[in-house]
């Protein structure tokens, strides 16, 4: 009976042990935030302040452009606006004073509204001559050197948010009846060999009919300076019974 039981006992284990490992689900790490910078303006590259895998901070400036030619423009414009407010203030005094008629009064208005309409659009232009950090972060990939020229819409930078890394993987969907967002369990990362925390933060708004599986996402709770985007692991979840 000894001997049974022992058999029966380490059946039992290795049944818990295939049983655990069944639930071991591939997964990935992705940034929480992640996009590529393109120029707006066609302009020579005259700085880059970060290279690859260096980190920034919301609003710091990554890029900067030879403007020359729009500071030009914009001091231009500011010239015209500065010249048709004179002539609007000095005709509406000829109003007042009945020496011109109304609608040449109206003529040097609207001829300082385009003036002011410029200005401000050469603004907008010159304030594309930057490109500051859209949240803090890292370098991923430099698409462009300083001193080459960009076309609007051109890649310059593809950058991420690691602050806080999610984890995307694929469940069988009826798994869904328990596994609910907060639901906490932890994963295997193969290339640090340590287990982190996770806490289930989304599912999935389609599940796959032919598979039956939806995809849902996870955060790693606490920072952990080893991970990385891109890294993969093994997600250790084990359904009730």
């Amino acid at each position: 009976m000894k001997a049974w039981g022992g058999f029966l006992a380490v059946a039992v284990v290795a049944c818990e042990l295939t049983a655990a490992n069944a639930q071991e689900l591939r997964a990935q790490l992705s940034p929480h935030d992640f996009t590529t910078l393109a120029a707006e303006i066609g302009a020579k590259v005259e700085k880059i302040a970060v290279r690859e895998g260096d980190r920034f901070r919301k609003g710091e400036t990554l890029i900067a452009f030879d403007c020359s030619i729009q500071r030009a423009q914009l001091a231009e414009a500011r010239a015209a606006l500065g010249a048709a407010d004179k002539t609007a203030a000095v005709n509406s005094r000829l109003l007042e004073l009945q020496t011109i008629g109304k609608l040449e009064s109206d003529v040097a208005l609207a001829e300082r509204d385009k003036a002011r309409a410029k200005e401000n659009a050469s603004a907008a232009v010159l304030g594309k001559c930057t490109i500051q950090a859209p949240f803090s972060g890292r370098v991923v990939e430099q698409k462009v050197r300083a001193q080459q020229f960009v076309q609007p819409g051109q890649a310059l930078l593809d950058i991420l948010d690691d602050s806080v890394l999610e984890l995307d993987f694929v469940i069988p969907s009826k798994w869904l009846v328990w596994l609910k967002p907060g639901h906490t369990f932890q994963v295997a990362i193969d290339e640090t060999g340590k287990t982190y925390p996770v806490k289930m933060t989304r599912v999935g708004a389609r599940i796959d009919p032919v598979s039956q599986s939806v995809k849902v996402t996870g955060a790693i709770g606490g920072n952990y300076p080893e991970l990385s985007a891109g890294m993969s692991g093994k997600v250790l979840l084990t359904p009730p019974q």
